[in-house]
């Protein structure tokens, strides 16, 4: 049997936050990178960014750049994303931004309320992506 840490790449980088848990920030595998949720934290301070769902939809996709170029990727490898609101009623300020960063071709998403999200925040984005 093979062995399974041979397939696949640990990612990490000092320009998103580092985990606050038992996980990677991404992992790379068989050419795809699969991202950590992104939460809006200041990854010098890990604390939460101050603000509205837009300063926090910002640092979320400010913190998935920097993990995406880490592996070498970029939005415009993105082939899909899972988003995770606190409060839909959010959804309309949270797309504002978000289109920002994905350009005029985004990729296919799933966007969900959650009950509640780590530390308070009011937004969590992932993503999968392809890799050089």
């Amino acid at each position: 049997m093979s062995d399974v840490r041979a397939e696949r790449s640990i990612v990490a980088t000092d320009g998103a936050p580092a985990a606050i848990g038992p996980y990677s920030q991404a992992i790379v595998a068989n050419g795809l990178l699969y991202t950590a949720g992104q939460l809006p934290l200041d990854p010098e301070t890990m604390t939460l960014v101050e603000g509205d769902i837009s300063a926090q939809t910002e640092r979320v996709m400010l913190n998935l750049g920097a993990v995406l170029a880490a592996a070498g990727s970029g939005f415009d490898r993105v082939v899909k994303t899972t988003c995770f609101l606190a409060d839909l009623n959010d959804f309309a300020a949270f797309n504002a931004v978000y289109g920002q960063f994905l350009g005029s071709a985004p990729p296919p998403r799933s966007t969900v309320q959650v009950a509640k999200l780590p530390l308070g925040a009011l937004v969590e984005v992932e993503c999968i992506a392809l890799t050089p």
